[in-house]
């Protein structure tokens, strides 16, 4: 369940009262405020209710500036909602608000995510060098270049620019710091790369676009759904530093054959975990609350969808060419 507060006018309060009733609210209180003409107003709502009630709150209280709609998590409420509701809150989706604050959080390049990229793909580039699956493990857990994609699958679902431009460079400038960091690695190390660690991350087969999608997948829907514990298995499932690292290292060391096969399963990963996420994101019915929002969004989501499938297909294919033909 979440708590709904509503700061609003008094003249609010049926009209907050109706959206109560609407959503099947389990309690409504209005608390007058001393001092001025405001209510607190709060909504107890079941989860799968919370976006409707959202939804409906802005539209009628989108006219006054200094209203405010706060959303609060409720550990337990007694008594305990029927085992009906507790089966429909089960399989309620996040809210849109909620889930655009926890992407959008990270997707953000700052001084943060770049300390982040550049101690995972040490730990990660070391890792493989001396086959070190603990640390490797340790890299991917850390997953910094997880959210930003995370982010592109969100704003094409809700047309949302700003956020898409956001996610793109972020991602960009992530992977583009790992592998020039990773390549300054791979230029001076004394040592040949050959550990099975690092060679086994340079030969991608259809096996990894479906990890890749299968991960992408669960890492959406355990943002969808709150389970965020989830994605801790999922960082180590599509692991997108590993292989920017092994692309760098190569290409510092100038094995080209090696770094065109890392770069290639970075480019799968990428590719299957925004279209997996895409997809998700879609069937939870993840969209804007305005109208004309919702037409840029379908035309982005179409695009997007048809871009990335393309992309996957080239990919595979390439993977095809490269397993079958003579080296």
């Amino acid at each position: 369940m979440k708590l709904i507060e509503v700061i609003a006018s008094a003249s609010s309060h049926d009209t907050v009262a109706a959206v109560a009733d609407t959503v099947k609210a389990h309690d409504y209180r209005a608390f007058p405020q001393t001092g001025d003409d405001q209510l607190l107003m709060r909504l107890l709502v079941s989860d799968d209710k919370v976006q409707r009630a959202l939804d409906l709150l802005q539209s009628v209280l989108g006219v006054q500036p200094e209203a405010r709609i706060l959303v609060l998590a409720v550990e337990t409420a007694l008594p305990r909602a029927p085992e009906a509701e507790s089966a429909e809150e089960d399989n309620a989706t996040a809210a849109r608000e909620a889930l655009y604050s926890e992407v959008e959080k990270n997707s953000r390049l700052g001084t943060n995510y770049l300390v982040l990229v550049v101690l995972s793909t040490v730990v990660a580039a070391i890792g493989m060098i001396e086959n070190n699956i603990s640390a490797i493990i340790g890299a991917m857990v850390i997953a910094p270049l997880l959210g930003p994609n995370l982010a592109f699958g969100l704003s094409t679902a809700l047309g949302d620019l700003a956020l898409m431009r956001k996610a793109v460079t972020t991602l960009l400038a992530g992977i583009a710091l790992a592998v020039v960091l990773s390549a300054m690695v791979g230029a001076f190390w004394p040592y040949p790369l050959h550990s099975h660690e690092l060679l086994s991350r340079t030969s991608p087969g259809f096996d990894s676009a479906i990890l890749a999608l299968a991960s992408g997948a669960a890492a959406a829907l355990s943002l969808t759904t709150g389970l965020s514990s989830v994605l801790v298995g999922v960082m180590v499932a599509v692991a997108l530093l590993p292989p920017a690292a092994a692309l760098g290292l190569f290409l510092g060391a100038q094995n080209f054959g090696l770094a065109t096969g890392a770069g290639l399963l970075l480019a799968v990963n990428v590719v299957c975990v925004n279209l997996a996420s895409k997809i998700v994101f879609l069937l939870k019915n993840i969209r804007p609350r305005v109208w004309t929002d919702k037409e840029r969004a379908r035309r982005a989501t179409t695009i997007y969808l048809v871009m990335w499938v393309v992309t996957l297909a080239v990919l595979l294919l390439a993977i095809y060419l490269r397993n079958t033909l003579p080296h």
